[in-house]
């Protein structure tokens, strides 16, 4: 419930209150009256009903308390009673709000206004709009929580201070501000598909909300590929959710997976989107992302899995996006391509490098690399290493499974 409501009644009490911190302090507000009048009382028929007029009611009477500007509270006053219809609606066109399905939408290109530092803009996003906490935030952008804190205070005062409209922007203005949308759409649906920390590993409803929002998006610009790369991408990866972790929590490798459990109609749905991006010609690092996912998609077997061509689609989306995480995924396919000792080749100069350092799945993979080629001590004092830095729990039993493995003398085979 939290998950599913926060980001709409954060966004529709911003969009009538222009108060970021008012209105995230009473979208607590509500689900904590939510916690103290539901136990005895029932749960209302429309939940989401009750939590947005709950929050409404409360910021008003805060304002009032403060005297604010009689403009701004009558504003908040004259909120209808929200009509709770969450599914998807038509995008409409871009340039206006009435196009836009809800508020949701404005308060990401609003996060994603140019005036704000990029990395601002993502986390605000997954702040206002996700209800993420500052920890998971600093988590996901490998920075102490503090210092997220302040970026957030800073965004937010931005806004604030310089009057961003909260609002889609205009046609002209719109394809300038899509690369920072997509990036907020991305991450969001990452931290939902493997998340930054905590027990549960996958957060089903970020996944959903992040697909519904592109595709919301993809209606606003039906021209743009990048934006059908995206939502293709999201797909072929949801559609591997179900087998992602096992019956006793532990996460399943990719080429342990269960494929039968795999989503087919998603996975058709996410090669169609792609096939019709591909059309455009325009190629983009989302495309060429989905792509790598459309090999392991297609795949019947993992041992069917085309890892030559998911090496030189990570060598072009290298060339497109250099950074030492793309370079990552890259040393993985080409181990899996040519043999573990060529992507450990790879893994140890990104080490050499330093950008990575404490990078959880770096430490991993050179865990799983070393396993691969029978080094069995180092590759137990590099599970060690990696079990030092994982962040979820899921994620770490099956690290402590494959280091238990090891240090039994049995180690497991080629996988």
């Amino acid at each position: 419930m939290y998950a599913d409501e926060w980001g709409r009644i954060v966004a529709s009490l911003i969009r009538y209150t222009g108060d970021w911190d008012l209105a995230e302090d009473c979208a607590q507000e509500a689900f904590a009256r939510a916690l103290e009048h539901w136990p005895h009382e029932g749960v209302p028929r429309r939940p989401g009903a009750w939590l947005t007029t709950t929050a409404r009611r409360r910021a008003l009477d805060r304002l009032r308390r403060a005297k604010t500007e009689a403009e701004v509270l009558r504003k908040v006053a004259a909120m209808p009673e929200p009509v709770h219809s969450p599914g998807p609606a038509d995008a409409g066109g871009p340039g206006g709000d009435a196009g836009v399905p809800d508020d949701r939408l404005l308060l990401i290109f609003t996060c994603c206004h140019p005036a704000l530092p990029p990395e601002a803009r993502v986390a605000l996003t997954l702040r206002t709009l996700a209800g993420l906490t500052t920890g998971e935030i600093a988590r996901a952008f490998l920075v102490s929580e503090p210092a997220m804190a302040q970026r957030l205070v800073r965004a937010k005062n931005k806004i604030r201070h310089a009057g961003i409209p909260f609002r889609v922007p205009s046609a002209a203005a719109l394809p300038g501000r899509t690369a920072s949308v997509l990036a907020v759409l991305y991450l969001l649906f990452n931290e939902g598909y493997s998340a930054s920390g905590g027990a549960d590993p996958v957060r089903r409803e970020l996944t959903a909300e992040a697909i519904r929002l592109a595709r919301v998006v993809s209606g606003l610009l039906p021209d743009d590929a990048e934006v059908r790369g995206l939502l293709a991408l999201m797909l072929l990866h949801d559609a591997r959710r179900p087998a992602r972790v096992g019956a006793d929590g532990v996460v399943v490798p990719l080429e342990e997976q269960d494929r039968t459990a795999w989503d087919r109609d998603v996975i058709a749905e996410g090669l169609s989107v792609l096939d019709d991006a591909l059309l455009a010609r325009r190629p983009g690092p989302y495309q060429v992302q989905a792509a790598v996912a459309a090999c392991h998609a297609t795949a019947a077997r993992a041992a069917d899995t085309d890892w030559p061509q998911i090496a030189l689609l990570y060598r072009e989306l290298a060339r497109m996006t250099p950074g030492p995480v793309v370079e990552l995924n890259r040393a993985v396919a080409v181990a899996m391509a040519e043999g573990p000792a060529a992507g450990l080749a790879l893994v140890d100069a990104l080490i050499r490098e330093g950008e990575l350092t404490g990078y959880f799945p770096l430490a991993a993979t050179r865990a799983d690399l070393l396993r691969r080629l029978g080094r069995w001590d180092r590759a137990a004092e590099a599970y060690r290493e990696a079990l030092a830095l994982v962040p979820t729990d899921a994620e770490r039993r099956y690290l402590e499974r494959r280091l238990a493995e090891l240090e039994l003398g049995r180690p497991p085979g080629r996988g």
